[in-house]
C-alpha cells in the first residue's frame, strides 16, 4: 500500500483510527480538513490533541495562521511535499480529513485557477459587502452563466470566488475547472476509507462533542479570533461554532442560541460531506466506524 486515505463526516472518528494504523504501521498522519490547518482554532476544529500528536508524527496541522486565505492548492502543495517526504523515509502516508476538495486534488488532480491579484478580489468584495447570496448568484449568472449553473445559489464563498476570477481573467472558473493537472496519488496502490456511521449517532456525537469543546475552551479561543478584527469572509471566520460564538461574544445572541447554532451548522455540513462523497468520490470502501479498525491497515 502506498498510502492510506481516511475521510468521513465530522466526528466519525477519523483521527483515532488514523493515530491506531499510525502506530500499527510506522504511519505519518497529515492533515486533509480545510479547518484543522489554522492555529488559531485547535479546540473547535478538533484537532488532534498534544498526546495524540506526541503518539505518532502528525503533519500540516495548525500550521497556518488565520489571517490566511488558505487554498486548495496551497494545502496541496504543502501535502504534495510532506508526501514526498514520508515516502523517502519509508512511512506510511496517511491522509485524513473531512474535505472532499483536497482528496479530490490528491487522487484526481487539481484545476490551474490563475492568481487573483489583491486589488481586484478586494474590488470584487466591496461590491459584494451587504449583499445577499442569492443576488450574488444572479450577478455570476448574468456574467458567468456556465459556472452559475454548477454552484448552489446559497454557496456565498465560491460564488464569490467565481466572481473573482471572472473579473481578474474574463473567463469562466469552469473553464479551469475542468482542466486538471494529475494529482500526486493518481493510480494504484492507494487504500481509500470513508468512515460512515449511523445518522443519527452522528448526530448525537457531534451535538455532545461541541458541548466537550465549550467545556475545553473553545468560547476563550473565539474570543482570541474575534480580537484580530480580521476579514469575516476569511475561512476561518466561516469555521462551524465560530459565527454563533461571536454573535454571542458582540451581545447578538445567547450563549444557548450560540451552541444550538453551531451544532445545527456542523450537523448540516456532515450531512453534505456524506452527500457529496456519495456522489463525487466514486472507488471509496465505505466502513461503519465499528468495523474500521478490523478492516483497515
Amino acid at each position: 500500500m502506498r498510502a492510506l486515505l481516511i475521510a468521513g463526516p465530522t466526528a466519525s472518528g477519523k483521527s483515532a483510527l488514523a493515530l491506531d494504523v499510525a502506530r500499527r504501521r510506522d504511519g505519518v498522519v497529515i492533515n486533509a480538513d480545510s479547518m484543522q490547518v489554522y492555529r488559531d482554532l485547535r479546540v473547535l476544529t478538533a484537532r488532534p490533541s498534544p498526546e495524540e500528536e506526541a503518539a505518532a508524527p502528525h503533519r500540516l496541522y495548525g500550521h497556518v495562521d488565520g489571517a490566511v486565505n488558505h487554498s486548495v492548492a496551497r494545502w496541496l502543495a504543502d501535502a504534495t511535499a510532506v508526501l514526498a517526504e514520508v515516502e523517502a523515509e519509508g512511512r506510511l502516508p496517511i491522509f485524513c480529513g473531512g474535505t472532499g476538495l483536497y482528496f479530490k486534488a490528491l487522487t484526481e488532480g487539481l484545476s490551474d485557477i490563475p492568481p487573483v491579484p489583491d486589488a481586484v478580489r478586494a474590488r470584487v468584495r466591496a461590491e459584494c459587502e451587504g449583499r445577499e447570496t442569492a443576488e450574488l448568484h444572479l450577478r455570476l449568472r448574468a456574467r458567468d452563466p456556465t459556472s452559475a449553473a454548477r454552484l448552489r445559489p446559497s454557496d456565498r464563498l465560491r460564488v464569490m470566488r467565481a466572481l473573482e476570477v471572472h473579473a481578474a481573467t474574463g473567463r469562466s472558473i469552469g473553464d479551469f475547472w475542468d482542466a486538471r493537472a494529475p494529482g500526486p496519488l493518481v493510480g494504484e496502490g492507494v487504500e481509500k476509507v470513508f468512515l460512515a456511521p449511523d445518522r443519527t449517532e452522528i448526530r448525537a456525537r457531534i451535538d455532545a462533542r461541541f458541548l466537550a469543546m465549550m467545556e475545553a475552551g473553545a468560547l476563550d479561543e473565539v474570543r482570541a479570533l474575534a480580537a484580530r478584527g480580521l476579514d469575516p469572509l476569511l475561512p476561518v471566520m466561516r469555521a462551524h461554532g465560530v459565527p454563533g460564538l461571536i454573535a454571542f461574544l458582540e451581545g447578538r445572541i445567547s450563549l444557548e442560541e450560540a451552541i444550538a447554532k453551531g451544532q445545527a451548522d456542523t450537523r448540516a455540513y456532515a450531512k453534505r460531506q456524506v452527500t457529496w462523497f456519495r456522489n463525487s468520490m466514486p472507488g471509496w470502501r465505505w466502513l461503519a466506524p465499528r468495523d474500521a479498525r478490523d478492516c483497515v491497515g
